[in-house]
């Protein structure tokens, strides 16, 4: 509960996509504190006991609601929606998947596989995961944003440049988030929270986990932002720095690919090193490891890094 919010979102206050003319679930004053219950990124359809059954009856047409849209009086085309993330009121549990057909190395796990994750809300404390791995948590939002301009229903899975499904793992609690506005009143939403994730999220998901979030909205008038930026106050790694990394590199011409080839070699390490399956592996990088662009300067090769925090094991 949020002693200090104006209004609440509630979670049936949903739409799978992004619509200037979607009917405002709300309309706030700038500088209000509103508490939105958010869906998982399934919809609800992965729960605590979901099984590979679960996963393959999957309704795509039914992933990623987002909360809202909250109509803020006073935006303008051209402002920008400041978003400070107040506080995450986690569930105590989540789920990973590997879903055919999608993620980085799609081409090579092609069967489904799904772990479900359980976590202490009060303490937050690492999740297992296998044979000897405690994953540290960092509540955030995957899918933040204001409508388009454009007119009509708009996929909510791309990220846009008025924000969307960005997941970015950094937009946790205390960041201040500022998004281009497009249409009158923004027309803001959020969803697709997360109890932990890599940058890359190179399997497709994170710990996808349902809770509540407290934000508060304001408005920065004539900002005329293109895309998003935001304001972290802390240090964004710490809870996954403390036993250092283990490091594996893709090198050569082409991003993408180097990318691919940074997480393979992760892979195979942690299948020969730790006794994992080679797609919990893969499944596991996706919620803690991170992708890095290391080097891009030195043509015709650059140079892609995948960092495994060594903590997991620790």
């Amino acid at each position: 509960m949020c002693v200090a919010c104006t209004y609440t979102i509630h979670r049936a206050q949903h739409n799978f996509g992004w619509n200037r003319d979607f009917p405002p679930a709300l309309t706030a004053k700038p500088g209000e504190t509103i508490l939105f219950e958010c869906l998982d990124s399934s919809g609800g359809q992965l729960g605590r006991d979901a099984t590979l059954e679960t996963l393959a009856a999957l309704d795509f047409g039914k992933v990623n609601p987002v909360s809202g849209p909250v109509y803020v009086e006073g935006a303008e085309p051209g402002d920008a929606l400041k978003v400070t993330i107040r506080k995450f009121h986690p569930s105590g549990h989540g789920w990973t998947a590997n879903i055919p057909g999608f993620g980085l190395l799609a081409d090579q796990f092609k069967d489904p596989a799904l772990h479900i994750w359980s976590y202490d809300t009060a303490s937050m404390a690492p999740s297992a995961f296998g044979p000897g791995g405690r994953v540290p948590l960092k509540p955030f939002t995957g899918t933040i944003g204001v409508a388009p301009a454009e007119a009509g229903l708009h996929s909510v899975v791309p990220p846009r440049r008025v924000g969307g499904n960005m997941d970015i793992r950094d937009l946790t609690a205390g960041v201040t988030l500022y998004l281009p506005v497009e249409v009158e009143g923004a027309l803001f939403s959020v969803g697709d929270t997360h109890a932990a994730q890599g940058d890359g999220e190179v399997c497709g998901t994170a710990i996808e986990s349902q809770m509540n979030v407290e934000l508060t909205l304001d408005l920065v008038k004539g900002a005329n932002l293109q895309t998003p930026r935001f304001t972290t106050t802390e240090p964004v790694t710490r809870h996954l720095d403390g036993a250092g990394y283990e490091v594996t590199t893709g090198i050569g011409p082409d991003l993408m690919t180097g990318a691919r080839e940074a997480v393979m070699r992760m892979i195979d390490l942690l299948v020969a090193e730790h006794g994992y399956s080679p797609v919990d592996a893969y499944m596991l990088c996706s919620v803690c490891g991170d992708l890095r662009i290391s080097e891009i300067v030195d043509m015709p090769n650059w140079v892609v890094s995948f960092y495994f925090p060594r903590i997991v094991f620790a």
